[in-house]
């Protein structure tokens, strides 16, 4: 049977180990909306167990990872999304790599994520600043929401050499070289779900090359 737990932040950027309701050695940090035209909808982020993966419903923001998980070299890290249903408003989730510091103020990640558009977008995080890598792009590999309004896509991010490849469905969507914000590709790898979203993630992995 599905289990669950609420995450209960207090303040914005709060990181906690997901403990036995979510897969063995996951940890949550939460970031919650500043926004005041774009709030989150609820307090709280539910995480449930399901199967081997989990899925989140929010609430604010999430960023997953098990530090087993740490890259280093070339590798392909790879995870399945079902978006359960469309939130109000444009929204994105996906893979994150070369993660450093992630529960602590000088997070860094690159993330890879889709939206229910159909767009794909590779953002960099240092601390509080986010920079674009590339912006806001369609892609007819990404699926949409169908009349359930339901959408499975399975995100992959292969680092080969000096070259970045950014796949969904089995389609490289955007390639980048490891230069700039993307020059560091070590690091943990996990998932990022943003606010107001209803995601299960199945299938996550990390083969090193």
């Amino acid at each position: 049977m599905a289990r669950y737990l609420v995450m209960l932040a207090l303040v914005a950027g709060f990181a906690a180990p997901a403990a036995a309701q979510a897969p063995d050695g996951w940890s949550v940090r939460v970031d919650r909306s500043t926004s005041a035209s774009d709030p989150d909808d609820t307090p709280n982020l539910k995480v449930t167990t399901v199967g081997k993966g989990f899925q989140v419903t929010g609430g604010p923001a999430g960023t997953f990872w098990n530090p087993a998980n740490a890259a280093a070299g070339d590798f392909a890290a790879r995870a399945s999304f079902k978006l359960m249903k469309p939130s109000g408003h444009l929204n994105y989730y996906g893979l994150i790599f070369g993660g450093d510091d992630l529960g602590g103020a000088s997070q860094a990640y690159v993330y890879f994520l889709v939206g229910q558009n159909g767009t794909f977008i590779i953002r960099h995080r240092s601390g509080a600043d986010v920079h674009d890598v590339q912006a806001r792009t369609p892609n007819a590999a990404i699926v949409q929401p169908g009349a359930d309004g339901s959408s499975t896509n399975v995100l992959e991010v292969r680092v080969a050499g000096a070259t970045i490849s950014y796949v969904v469905n089995g389609t490289v969507v955007h390639t980048t070289p490891k230069t700039g914000y993307t020059a560091k590709t070590d690091g943990l790898v996990g998932v990022r779900i943003n606010h107001q979203l209803d995601v299960l993630v199945d299938g996550f992995s990390l083969q090193k090359r």
